[in-house]
């Protein structure tokens, strides 16, 4: 029983299981956004996380979104967030980043 509970603490809490989202290598260009796959490192596992930027400097526009998806493997988990951000900007257009 304590495990489910230390379990449920870290989820609400951000506990030391989970780490920083690491951006990958290289950005995605995608229509007119840039696509930074961020995957948080969970118990072994990766959650699928990410940035959507539109514009440079001062005018640049950002939105990041973390899903409940889990993956085994960090280059699965890239290739899926890729693939959300995709379906995110299609789906939303310029109300993403208002």
């Amino acid at each position: 029983m304590a495990g489910i509970m230390d379990s449920i603490r870290n989820l609400f809490s951000g506990g030391s299981a989970s780490k920083p989202p690491q951006a990958a290598n290289a950005p995605d260009r995608y229509k007119d956004c840039l696509i930074y796959a961020e995957p948080i490192s969970e118990g072994g596992q990766w959650r699928l996380a990410g940035r959507i930027v539109k514009g440079e400097g001062d005018a640049a526009k950002e939105h990041k979104f973390i899903r409940a998806d889990i993956f085994a493997n960090r280059e699965e988990v890239e290739a899926m967030t890729l693939r959300k951000a995709r379906q995110i900007i299609e789906e939303q257009g310029d109300r993403l980043f208002s």
